[in-house]
């Protein structure tokens, strides 16, 4: 499709977190290919507000995850059918995102599913990380440059939490109905003591549903910060620029600190695979290192802080 045209593009993207996050270097993509063009977002609630100062987008439209057969799941056809759109690049590829196109057709679709103008021909395409993933779907569509993610546009104030000297961002938190992908409270605990002992404080980091397990693990020691529910996406992003590194289990915001450049140690048992969903470094570079073990609960103490110690030189060195 020729660049230049004035076309309605629209792009789903819903989510989680981490995937969100991996989509910013296909999302720039399109946007320098639809330069002339008006791009629509359609995700959910809690990536509006990243969505709408990336400049990546004319439009967000969130409630893009309604019950099937609510009222709000036929309102939500009922809007795509009469947004007009020309093009749809599918980065989300689920079930949902398919009856979206049966909604909407015909439109031009970018994804995998049986119909689509420009389908990704990659049978493998499963088997690949999800960056490597969505850069093949979008070179089936014509876009060939596919930079990596770039989050230097976000800002947030973050002097509230008055956080002096060299700290470490510790997110111990993660999926509650995937509890094997959590490092135990514990060995957090003693890793965050001998951070501390080292002249580094320990700062954590979670949602609301982490409050109990990030509580468990500050309370011990009152040099350990708990920002536990305090801090929004944006304020993560900005505390990670300024971090001296970063540790954490296979959750959403370790990807969102690993784009900023902030060194990120990130643990993985067999519950994930890092070859299909590791954080990834973004434009301003920075180092991701991998830690796996079939169960978190072999992976001592001793090896996490070896491996972050090696982190944190690369930092120092850059």
């Amino acid at each position: 499709m020729p660049d230049g045209g004035s076309r309605n593009i629209l792009v789903i993207r819903l989510g989680a977190l981490g995937d969100f996050v991996l989509s910013f270097g296909p999302m720039a993509a399109i946007r320098a290919h639809h330069r002339k063009d008006r791009i629509t977002l359609l995700t959910t609630d809690p990536f509006r507000d990243l969505a709408d100062s990336s400049g990546y987008f004319d439009e967000v439209w969130t409630g893009g995850r309604p019950r099937r057969f609510t009222p709000d799941w036929f309102r939500l056809g009922k809007r795509l059918k009469k947004g007009g759109f020309d093009r749809v690049y599918d980065l989300q590829t689920s079930r949902r995102s398919r009856a979206y196109y049966w909604m909407m057709k015909p439109v031009e679709w970018s994804g995998n599913i049986a119909g689509a103008s420009h389908p990704d021909p990659n049978p493998d395409r499963h088997a690949l990380h999800t960056v490597e993933r969505q850069r093949g779907q979008l070179a089936a569509a014509g876009i060939d440059a596919v930079p990596a993610g770039d989050v230097s546009w976000i800002t947030a104030p973050v002097d509230e939490f008055d956080l002096s000297g060299s700290y470490v961002l510790i997110v111990p938190g993660g999926s509650a109905h995937r509890p094997a992908k959590r490092w135990p409270a514990d060995r957090y605990l003693n890793l965050c003591r001998r951070l501390i002992r080292s002249g580094r404080t320990p700062v954590l980091i979670g949602g609301s549903e982490d409050a109990a397990l990030l509580a468990a693990i500050s309370t011990t020691d009152l040099a350990i910060i708990n920002l536990v529910g305090q801090t929004s996406l944006e304020q993560i992003a900005v505390l990670a620029r300024q971090a001296e590194a970063a540790i954490g289990n296979d959750t959403g915001p370790m990807h969102l600190v690993a784009m900023t450049g902030c060194p990120s140690l990130v643990l993985f048992s067999s519950s994930s695979d890092p070859a299909l969903c590791a954080p990834r470094p973004g434009l301003q570079g920075g180092a991701v290192d991998i830690l796996r073990r079939r169960a978190l609960e072999a992976l001592s103490v001793d090896t996490v802080m070896e491996r972050l110690e090696a982190l944190s030189g690369s930092r120092d060195s850059a």
